[in-house]
């Protein structure tokens, strides 16, 4: 009790009298009997905005669920599409069905009643405390009184219901249809896990962080690709080179220009001076392709650890044969002029080369709104999660051809599994934060990005390959051993072990690779302890896999996955109430219903009322004092 009791008087400050005290316990006790919130996983989102957008706002179909059990059997097809679409995208909506038609009282009436019927359901499973805080502001008393309004004898709380409606829609009512749509779709999700890859084809990366920093839960499980923009704003050049080249080669140029005011006029000038016979941004791809490979040379050379001297191609490109060599073997060049290539130091930048890169860096360093999304990226993300019993994750434990997890070398530590996963985040988080920037640190960012053995990749990634030869042979990427043994369930009962959960009732859920279900794959492995969500929101994937990808959505009855066809356009959904078709899959369904005190979140308030209950015998023992009033 001596060594506790400064804790005990501060926590006494907190509760100065029995009556606060006891009420806290009451109130606690009663949390942990409530459903576990819905948890909704996305992965992979790649740049792709309005798909993003569109899943995010129906929360994978939880909200034209619940709007199909209310009033499945009172409204029609056209009705329950138009509600749906009215709740994602309510101003947008509006603006359009007042062009479409007449938008009288009576609708307003009728429209405002149902939404308040949807967003009394899905309030059901929290708590008054937290539905208020989840409330906009502005109207946070009014909804909560229409949210709690109770017939009696003499119906003065409907009377009372139905004065507050007429006055909204006399004053204000698209505010507060706005306001209920925003409400109904926090209350949809209780927690929103990202596992990984935010950048990378789609040309508005930046637009969905701008949503994830909007968002009241999120966490986020870096990808390679986020890693690569991480690792950009840390300094690396050799991120920024691929940042860069990505952009160009995928015509994504806005994100960099416009999302993030980087300029690549330095770039465009340099290329078309070198370049003289290609269009300007084929100039720039190629111009700043062969400064990615230069720095990438320097990178793996200044790091032996990495063992990735096969990378070290630019070494091997003869312009007088028209070859290159990879593994021993000669591939032919489709392309074999490199006028900035010394070929007695092939990875030395010309003076001209390290002004255009030098440039970019600054450019980088200095982009105000990137390093405002990279934090928050930090501070809302990392190498994994545990919640709830599952490990998330984006890419790969890296693995030995046996299934025995595979030791790394890291700055002179021999690491393996979440030991590797740790450092790995620490060493990332130094990167960016640490108060004397150092080359390690951000050559271990790319690293990060495309080495085989890294946690985010785990494949070889054969850039140099595709682009300079037209040999498909020499495409082909290899990958970690991982990927095959993750079907085992074995396996993953050994990694789930590995990262301190009980493998009988935990799940990986992984990201990074596309389940091309057009061939066959299924995204649930390892007998159901391996789950890949790769959301497939990229179009350019769709043809490989079939469909656009998967999302997962975990409530108090279990687990079902979500298939997605690919959405159309955010005009489609509003012109024609068109929603993102899915198919629900069950992966689990829990034979009792998860509450609060199943979770994470009610491990922590049993916690507390052990303390609370032991203040409470303190202060009825006299041990502490009540503090005065």
């Amino acid at each position: 009790m001596t060594d506790n009791k400064r804790y005990w008087e501060l926590l006494a400050q907190k509760y100065p009298s029995l009556r606060s005290l006891t009420r806290e316990i009451i109130n606690l006790g009663a949390i942990l009997n409530l459903p576990k919130g819905t948890e909704h996983f996305m992965s992979d989102l790649h740049g792709e905005y309005e798909a993003f957008c569109h899943i995010l706002n129906n929360c994978s179909g939880v909200i034209r669920e619940k709007v199909n059990r209310l009033y499945g059997e009172t409204l029609d097809a056209a009705e329950l599409d138009e509600i749906c679409t009215l709740i994602y995208y309510p101003r947008e909506k509006l603006s359009l069905l007042k062009k479409e038609k007449d938008i009288n009282r009576e609708w307003y009436r009728t429209t405002l009643s149902r939404m308040t019927e949807i967003a009394k359901t899905l309030s059901s499973k929290y708590t008054r405390s937290k539905v208020r805080k989840a409330m906009p502001k502005d109207y946070a008393y009014i909804i909560d009184e229409l949210l709690h309004a109770q017939r009696d004898e003499d119906d003065n709380q409907v009377r009372y219901h139905n004065h507050i409606l007429e006055t909204i829609i006399r004053i204000d009512a698209d505010d507060f249809v706005v306001s209920l749509a925003q409400l109904i779709k926090r209350l949809a999700v209780d927690r929103l896990h990202i596992v990984g890859d935010i950048f990378d084809r789609g040309d508005s990366a930046d637009k969905i962080v701008d949503l994830l920093m909007e968002h009241d839960s999120v966490d986020i499980e870096w990808g390679n690709h986020d890693i690569l923009w991480m690792g950009a704003a840390c300094g690396s050049q050799a991120c920024i080179a691929n940042v860069v080249r990505n952009c160009i080669k995928y015509r994504t140029m806005a994100t960099l220009e416009a999302g993030y005011g980087i300029s690549l006029r330095r770039l465009t000038l340099f290329a078309q001076k070198i370049y003289t016979d290609m269009a300007p941004m084929d100039a720039a791809l190629k111009a700043i392709t062969v400064i990615q490979f230069k720095l990438e040379g320097q990178v793996i050379k200044r790091n032996p650890e990495y063992r990735m001297e096969d990378r070290l191609l630019l070494e091997t490109v003869d312009v007088h044969k028209g070859i290159f060599l990879s593994k021993g073997k000669e591939y032919p060049l489709n392309d074999t002029f490199f006028p900035t290539l010394d070929t007695d130091d092939p990875y030395r930048l010309t003076a001209e080369e390290e002004v255009v890169i030098d440039e970019l860096t600054e450019a980088f360093r200095n982009s105000l709104r990137l390093n405002r999304h990279i934090t928050f990226l930090y501070e809302n993300g990392g190498m994994y999660r545990c919640y709830n019993g599952n490990l998330l994750y984006h890419g790969c434990v890296p693995l030995n051809e046996d299934g025995s997890m595979t030791t790394v070398e890291l700055f002179g530590e021999k690491l393996s599994g979440k030991a590797y996963f740790d450092a790995a985040e620490e060493i990332a988080r130094h990167a960016y934060f640490g108060q004397s920037k150092n080359i390690k640190g951000s050559d271990f960012m790319w690293y990060l990005w495309c080495a085989e053995l890294s946690p985010l990749c785990g494949r070889v990634i054969k850039t140099f390959e595709r682009t300079f030869t037209d040999d498909k042979a020499a495409w082909q990427e290899d990958k970690n051993p991982y990927y095959r043994c993750y079907y085992d369930a074995q396996v993953c009962d050994m990694i789930l072990t590995e990262f301190g959960l009980e493998s009988q009732n935990a799940h990986i859920i992984n990201g990074h690779t596309p389940v091309r279900t057009v061939k066959g794959e299924l995204p649930i492995r390892a007998q159901g302890k391996l789950l890949v969500i790769d959301g497939g929101f990229c179009e350019k994937y769709h043809d490989t896999t079939g469909i656009a990808g998967y999302t997962l959505i975990y409530n108090s009855h279990g687990l079902r996955l979500k298939a997605h066809r690919p959405f159309d356009s955010v005009d489609e959904a509003l012109r024609r109430n068109h929603d993102i078709g899915s198919e629900s899959q069950i992966v689990e369904t829990e034979r009792k219903r998860v509450m609060v005190a199943d979770t994470d979140i009610g491990l922590k308030i049993k916690a507390d009322i052990d303390d609370l209950q032991q203040l409470l015998y303190l202060y009825r023992s006299g041990d502490i004092s009540i503090p005065k009033a």
